[in-house]
């Protein structure tokens, strides 16, 4: 089977992520696959093109870019003509039209995010006219699933849910050894608790309200140090706002990393303050390094935390909320290591990257 994947771009994210393990996967399995990305190919693109997966980029300028279009139009034409597969909106209503008459066999999309709030702007508009034109539509979790069908983009029993999934064998169980390593690199104090959260630095994940949080989290507990990882057009606000809190002393703000899985084995507490999600990554990692949780009640995050069994679930935008599950997760740190031990449970019985890849060769297949 040849399989063309188009996306905005290979930037280190979530969505990228799985691209690209899926890429690696369908190549075990067999299958010939190339990446065409709308904008710059990304950070990214090199751990496909050094595996010999061919990544070409159309430059799209903001805005309409009918140069772009032409542009992917003739990298579409150049391959194979099995499987079309977009991520996201935009992707997507740009490769429809660019693929047009050129004999596809099957055109998937898969929306990794929560429809926008506004279903009659553009952006939600062009993504459901190129519905019409194609042969399946998947959700990442029921939630978005049911807002897509809200939307219009399909009928909701025509409309599919595929839950991301993470290689879970490449995360280890967090443990004490790691913590005390990286609070040295870091130059934190020996012994403190260790909190962090993984994530672009977006309005979208509201590392502000994180922030606050741990502020006072950090007057309750002293003893306490936070890490964010990730790297995006907030960090700016975001250590200024460090700085207005007093907590350089205590708050890392790491950029971004390809070390993620180590360190989360040194986190005690994973923290996601997100304001809108599809299914995030981020916590199907930190399941997998069985960390407990405390992350906001959006989007598909509570077919991941199950409030009270692997982590807490609490309101957007609330930092009193989520310090306050936070300080007593930390006070009670017996009860979050059994959180933490369940959601690694679950996380290889129900977020297998396996299972996910398999049921793509499903939708791929008809």
């Amino acid at each position: 089977m040849h399989i063309t994947h188009v996306v905005e771009n290979l930037n280190r994210g979530g969505l990228e992520r799985v691209v690209i393990e899926l890429v690696r996967a369908q190549r075990e399995a067999g299958h010939e696959c190339r990446v065409v990305c709308l904008f710059e190919p990304g950070s990214l693109a090199p751990e496909l093109q050094d595996s010999g997966v061919e990544v070409q980029a159309c430059g799209k300028r903001t805005g309409p870019d009918v140069v772009a279009l032409a542009r992917m139009r003739r990298l579409l034409a150049r391959g194979g003509r099995g499987v079309l597969h977009s991520h996201n909106a935009a992707a997507h209503y740009h490769a429809v039209p660019a693929a047009a008459g050129l004999g596809f066999q099957r055109i998937v999309n898969t929306r990794h995010s929560m429809a926008g709030p506004d279903r009659g702007c553009r952006r939600e508009r062009l993504y459901r006219r190129a519905a019409r034109f194609t042969d399946a539509v998947v959700a990442v979790c029921d939630a978005a699933r049911a807002q897509l069908a809200d939307h219009g983009v399909q009928p909701r029993r025509e409309l599919l849910a595929i839950p991301n999934g993470v290689r879970v064998d490449r995360y280890a169980p967090r443990h004490d050894a790691a913590r005390g390593r990286l609070l040295a690199a870091l130059g934190l104090p020996a012994g403190n608790r260790l909190l962090g959260s993984v994530g672009r630095l977006h309005p979208a994940k509201d590392q502000a309200t994180l922030l606050r949080a741990f502020h006072s989290v950090h007057q309750a507990m002293p003893a306490t140090s936070l890490v964010l990882v990730g790297e995006g057009s907030e960090r700016p606000a975001l250590e200024a706002l460090v700085g207005e809190l007093g907590l350089r002393h205590a708050v890392r703000l790491l950029g971004d990393r390809g070390d993620v899985p180590q360190l989360l084995q040194a986190l005690d507490l994973f923290l996601l303050s997100s304001v809108t999600e599809g299914y995030p990554v981020a916590l199907l990692e930190a399941c997998a390094a069985s960390l407990p949780i405390v992350a906001t009640r959006v989007g598909g995050n509570a077919e991941i935390v199950r409030d009270g069994t692997n982590g807490r679930l609490v309101p957007a935008r609330d930092p009193s909320a989520m310090a306050e599950a936070a300080t007593a997760m930390l006070y009670a740190p017996a009860q979050a290591a059994a959180m933490g031990r369940r959601g690694r449970d679950w996380a290889m019985a129900e977020a297998s990257f396996r299972k996910m890849a398999q049921r793509y060769g499903r939708v791929y297949a008809g």
